[in-house]
């Protein structure tokens, strides 16, 4: 069964999609993911809670030969998703643009050049953000099937959340913007 994103069913872009129990995929047990793009043709989003313990932010910026000239005490790198884990994301507050920022939701925008690392290193950079390596990535209808299936629940995105540095409590904010208990969650889908 293939279903598709339809002229009625909105776009997710610029929410949150938050993992059930029922996720059935532990790179993705109580993740919580911005949406960037949400099409017929697919979807996109970045990890927004999970960090990337392999490297740190000022190791990345040393590595990418960048030099620091301001305080990024806190910048943390995550682990925007499976795919393309070489490849880094700034997700930030709309203040900052370059030719290739690309708008993605209310006051948040996705810039994934090199000049947004050197502007954040400088100070020039957005007032707030997040970097990310990889991303999340579903092809058609491959997204609207794991809802289905109660692999996600969606919420609206709000910037306090978003940009939190507390990465290990964005799950359960996401989830009490539901407006339910997590106790009450399972793991089994039911059907009526």
């Amino acid at each position: 069964m293939n279903i598709t994103i339809s002229e009625d069913v909105p776009s997710l872009e610029g929410k949150l999609l938050v993992a059930m129990p029922a996720i059935g995929d532990p790179r993705f047990e109580r993740t919580v993911i911005y949406m960037c793009a949400h099409s017929p043709e697919g979807a996109m989003g970045l990890v927004v809670n999970k960090p990337a313990d392999h490297i740190s932010f000022t190791d990345l910026m040393s590595q990418l030969g960048i030099e620091i000239a301001t305080d990024i005490d806190g910048m943390r790198v995550l682990s925007g998703g499976p795919v393309e884990t070489g490849r880094g994301f700034v997700l930030h507050s709309d203040d900052y643009h370059q030719p290739t920022t690309m708008g993605v939701g209310e006051h948040v925008a996705l810039t994934a050049t090199i000049d947004i690392l050197r502007a954040i290193a400088t100070g020039d950079g957005p007032r707030r953000c997040l970097f990310a390596l990889g991303y999340a990535g579903w092809g058609p209808g491959q997204l609207d099937e794991e809802i289905q299936a109660n692999g996600w629940l969606h919420v609206d995105a709000d910037t306090e959340l978003l940009f939190s540095p507390n990465l290990e409590a964005k799950w359960a904010r996401a989830i009490a913007k539901l407006g339910f208990d997590i106790a009450h969650l399972s793991a089994e889908a039911g059907r009526a």
